[in-house]
């Protein structure tokens, strides 16, 4: 559960980023890209521990929040899912397409 918890909290984080506070990306980039402990952030910015952990779990929720009303992770899952069935099956069917194999391939260099 703690590593499905830390990837969804990474993936919102790549795209809500911008929307978070520098104390709230901070701490969430240390905390789960970083994997700092709540002591060593609280030791690095002179704060208590509790302070870390209560603006860890705010930025959680906002980000969840932020997620509940604009949906981009999902849809960039979705979108992945879909190219990913459209590159099986030109693979299998038309593996001899090279133009369309390429603008497949291309479709999955866009999602990075």
């Amino acid at each position: 559960m703690a590593i499905e918890k830390t990837n969804r909290i990474n993936a919102l984080f790549e795209f809500y980023e911008p929307l978070l506070t520098s104390k709230q990306n901070e701490y969430i980039a240390l905390y789960y890209r970083d994997d700092y402990s709540l002591g060593e952030i609280a030791e690095n910015y002179h704060v208590s521990r509790q302070a870390v952990y209560d603006n860890i779990k705010r930025t959680e929720v906002i980000l969840e929040a932020y997620e509940e009303k604009l949906h981009l992770l999902q849809q960039f899952q979705q979108q992945s899912a879909q190219t990913d069935q459209l590159l099986a099956y030109v693979e299998e069917n038309y593996p001899e397409d090279s133009v369309l194999l390429k603008l497949v391939k291309k479709l999955e260099q866009l999602e990075e």
